[in-house]
């Protein structure tokens, strides 16, 4: 289907926004993706290749989500109701990733929110940018808490400690370590401008995650002798309770708002290549997340904890290595995660402003440090007095589940609804059809989704 066979809504002028205000940065990609604005040149052209694109995938979704996956499939009711769970979602993930790509195509932009404004709108632009911002906030605390969890058990492996004395000295301190290490390593980190200088960090954390389930599936198949598993539940205690897994699953699979990017950076940046990529990327995550949720569930049954690596011992010297790794990745990606919401708290300000992008590096630089200092004070405050991981990844997975079931299936409504045809083809009713169900589906069909995101899709939907 050719661009002008599509009508894509275009109103940022509507109450006085400006077209060219706010930061038309790439957000939201791999480090290592150097995107390029798509040309309607057929001309060959340097990019990222297939293989390339499935590991800039992989590492965009793999991450530390993964500790609390032996947790989900607990809550889930056992491996069967897990396994299921996450294949019927990955069928609706890996359409997700198409469909972004599709609606990237039609409207040649090559952001997620981008892609959301042009296509739906103005006002579902905007609530998908507050839901990016919001999104990123909460992972960052999430990150924080992962940092307090690890390290206290960290610092007593090293210093050959027991679990009474790590309990009690001072300087594995909960509040401690996380003031400590945020302040000196994450906060220099996240007020440069650019991140590209942490390409090679966010590869060793993928590294990283998959060390980590190895070390679950070694510790599984020959268990120390002081792990005794809680009863394992091998059906759900209700319906309902299965799908109180689903934050889980959509945030350890989450990669939507980073793949259009990843797109646009290809070859070939067409959909049937695009299709093998994702599949592979995410069968890949698959695997991994499988393995780690199975034999870190089956290892601690009903006893498992929300992060998992916090069930062992702290003197199992290859867990401290993982936790060491684990600690490595939440380093490397708070600053990417803190870049890409501040450069939507930016795009939104300037578009606020009517003011085009950097007009004044002076009065950028002094924003950019102020948003820093607030955005990571914030996260820092919460992470002190927030000690269980499992609320923050409710919240934040309830808003994964948007960015892969709802702003897709609202993108791919509205782009067929868009389309200029006399005699609309029984395979396009179909299409919308199952988009309106897909994108109603997501949010609805999770147990504990944040009430405000769907709340504004709602309103979103009533409005297009």
């Amino acid at each position: 289907m050719s661009r002008t066979d599509v009508v894509i809504n275009s109103d940022y002028n509507d109450l006085g926004w400006r077209e060219d205000a706010g930061e038309r940065a790439w957000l939201l990609q791999s480090p290592s993706v150097e995107s390029e604005p798509k040309s309607d040149s057929k001309e060959p052209k340097g990019g990222t290749s297939s293989i390339g694109a499935v590991f800039i995938v992989v590492n965009a979704a793999l991450g530390a989500g993964l500790l609390n996956f032996p947790a989900a499939f607990n809550t889930a009711g056992g491996v069967t109701c897990g396994v299921v769970l996450q294949m019927c979602m990955l069928v609706f993930i890996i359409a997700g990733l198409v469909v972004l790509a599709y609606c990237s195509q039609v409207s040649n932009e090559s952001t997620y929110q981008e892609v959301v404004r042009a296509v739906c709108g103005r006002v579902p632009g905007v609530l998908c940018d507050v839901a990016i911002a919001v999104y990123t906030f909460g992972t960052c605390i999430a990150f924080l808490i992962i940092i307090g969890d690890q390290l206290d058990k960290l610092i007593g492996a090293m210093a050959h400690e027991s679990e009474g004395e790590v309990s009690t000295s001072w300087y594995t301190d909960r509040k401690f370590t996380i003031s400590l290490t945020s302040i000196l390593l994450i906060l220099p980190l996240s007020i440069p401008k650019e991140i590209g200088f942490q390409k090679y960090a966010s590869a060793l954390s993928v590294i990283g995650t998959w060390y980590v389930t190895i070390v679950i599936i070694i510790k599984y198949i020959w268990p120390d002798k002081e792990i005794t598993p809680g009863y394992i539940p091998t059906s759900p205690s209700s319906w309902t309770a299965v799908f109180n897994a689903m934050p889980t699953i959509c945030f350890g699979f989450q990669c939507h708002v980073s793949s259009v990017p990843v797109f646009n950076s290809m070859k070939r940046p067409e959909i049937k290549p695009w299709g093998w990529v994702v599949t592979v990327g995410m069968i890949i995550c698959l695997f991994v997340y499988t393995g780690t949720g199975v034999c870190g569930f089956l290892t601690f049954g009903s006893n498992v904890n929300q992060d998992v690596l916090l069930s062992y011992p702290s003197n199992d010297i290859p867990v401290a290595v993982a936790r060491a790794f684990i600690v490595v990745c939440v380093l490397t990606s708070y600053p990417i995660l803190h870049f890409c919401g501040r450069a939507v708290l930016e795009g939104l300000w300037l578009r606020f402003r009517g003011e085009p992008v950097e007009v004044d590096v002076t009065r950028e630089r002094r924003r950019r440090v102020l948003q820093t200092v607030v955005w990571f004070s914030l996260t820092l405050l919460l992470a002190l007095f927030i000690p269980d991981i499992g609320r923050v990844i409710s919240l934040i997975g309830g808003l994964a589940a948007c960015f892969i079931f709802v702003f897709p299936g609202l993108c791919l409504i509205q782009a067929k609804l868009s389309e200029i045809q006399e005699v609309k083809p029984a395979s396009w009713w179909a299409l919308v059809s199952s988009a309106s169900s897909w994108s109603l589906w997501g949010p609805s069909s999770s147990a504990r989704p944040p009430p405000t995101p769907s709340t504004e899709t709602s309103s979103t939907r009533t409005q297009n």
